[in-house]
């Protein structure tokens, strides 16, 4: 209490006390009383001393982060969730006017359009994603994921999930922590020789407690599901739902898993316009048909229109705002805190500027891209490009015959390039979709996005070249 620290609050030691005074307390020891001794730092945390000009600060700041080399001066194929595609100026200039510039969604009596911008944004999204109704963001695509699986528990009132493990593992991590106590999970793994989560191998899981499938398409080496119809009737027939992971931007270039039997679809919307910000800006999103089974279970909020007290009036308002833990508390069906609302309303200005037929483009020239890039890659001696076969997009994996991954990208940024992520960093290699029994620390998942010129492809080749000499 002997110093007034310049950024923090009511620091004074005089305005400490009075607080103290005023709730009856004489020290801060006496107020932290109830705190084991055993929990307690007895000594000052190891930081440097604190700025005291705003100058300084700056200064230091701008020497810590001029260490980053971004991506645009270098060139990038890293990928793994987090994407390189462009933002239009427009996103920005949206993003950050001031009714708008918050996470929360906030309340009526504070709404300057966000509600009706909020309404666009799951219109446009409920049309690509080819269903009736989308949540307000949450936090980001791992949080939708295991929000969904636990909503197909609620709905089917059923103990087990089947899980597909050609997801990142972090992604895994989530769902294992989130369903812990709740579901049940057992993992179904996709043939070596494809990379695809086959509809027998699930058949094998499927019985009378399972709740839901879950399938992410692309993978997370960039496979697109081909057997999704059947899984999904393969997981109807057995009482059980399909739950579908997908980033919407690929829904320019394959179908919507709503069109071949998914019922619930989620996953990040950080593709749409949202940007890199040294790791993504993120929002998860939730859809589902209009079923009232379904939309009780939403525990994030959900916007609609209704009449207003004067006719012939529309209003944007909260859809069944009773089930939320807002209204409900501790009777809520799941905790819901702050949302990524502004992500929404940017992603929403990224659809209605793009269209359906610049979606469309935007789909089929990532995929040409990465379909040049593997056929490039694959001609390289030392590289093995896996499941050359299956459709990729946007994604696929390598392994290198000789280097580890990690050995290979401290190489590339000699070229001022990020290679691939690093597989044994995104993949556990009990659950994940293999390298066909060679090392994931020798191998990379490779990101092509629409970014990503011929030339600058060609780039790449000729580092690679150089390496594998």
């Amino acid at each position: 209490m002997s110093r007034t620290h310049p950024y923090v609050p009511n620091a004074s030691p005089q305005t400490k006390q009075k607080m103290l005074d005023s709730i009856g307390v004489e020290t801060v020891e006496q107020l932290f009383s109830s705190i084991p001794q055993k929990l307690r730092l007895e000594r000052p945390l190891n930081i440097p001393e604190g700025f005291t000009s705003e100058a300084k600060l700056v200064r230091h700041m701008s020497g810590l982060l001029g260490n980053n080399k971004p991506t645009t001066r270098a060139l990038s194929f890293l990928g793994a969730g987090a994407y390189p595609h462009y933002v239009p100026a427009v996103c920005d200039e949206v993003n950050q006017r001031a009714e708008f510039l918050t996470a929360y969604a906030g309340e009526a009596y504070e709404d300057h359009g966000k509600w009706q911008a909020l309404f666009e944004y799951t219109s446009l999204m409920a049309e690509l994603l080819e269903m009736d109704v989308v949540n307000v963001p949450t936090y980001d695509g791992y949080q939708a994921t295991a929000t969904a699986l636990r909503m197909a528990g609620r709905i089917t009132q059923r103990s087990k999930i089947v899980c597909s493990t050609a997801v990142v593992s972090a992604k895994l991590r989530r769902i294992e922590s989130f369903l812990q106590g709740a579901l049940e999970i057992v993992w179904v793994e996709p043939r070596k020789e494809t990379g695809l989560i086959h509809t027998d191998d699930v058949i094998e899981l499927l019985d009378d407690t399972t709740a839901a499938v879950y399938l992410e398409t692309p993978n997370v080496a960039g496979i697109v599901e081909a057997n999704g119809e059947n899984i999904a009737q393969a997981a109807h027939s057995a009482g059980a739902l399909l739950v579908c992971g997908l980033d919407p931007l690929s829904l320019g270039f394959t179908e919507s898993p709503a069109s071949w039997g998914a019922d619930i679809l989620c996953g990040d919307i950080q593709s749409l316009g949202l940007g890199l910000h040294y790791g993504g800006a993120h929002g998860g999103f939730i859809a589902t048909h209009d079923d009232e089974r379904f939309i009780y279970e939403f525990p994030s909020r959900l916007f609609g229109l209704a009449p207003t007290r004067k006719d012939g009036e529309i209003g944007f308002v909260d859809v069944a705002y009773e089930r939320t833990s807002l209204a409900m508390r501790d009777q809520g069906v799941e905790w819901v805190g702050t949302a990524a609302a502004l992500w929404g309303i940017t992603a929403g200005v990224y659809l209605a500027l793009m269209g359906p037929h610049g979606m469309r483009e935007l789909g089929d020239t990532i995929a040409s891209r990465t379909r040049y890039a593997i056929d490039r890659l694959a001609a390289i001696p030392g590289i093995t490009v896996h499941h050359v076969n299956s459709p990729h997009w946007r994604e696929f994996m390598i392994t290198y015959d000789n280097h580890t991954a990690a050995e290979v990208n401290a190489k590339m940024l000699d070229d001022d390039i990020y290679g691939g992520a690093e597989a044994g960093d995104l993949l556990t290699s009990e659950r994940s979709v293999g390298a066909d029994g060679h090392s994931l620390e020798a191998s990379s998942i490779v990101c092509v996005t629409e970014l990503h010129s011929t030339d600058d492809i060609d780039e790449l080749v000729v580092a690679f070249e150089r390496i594998m000499a």
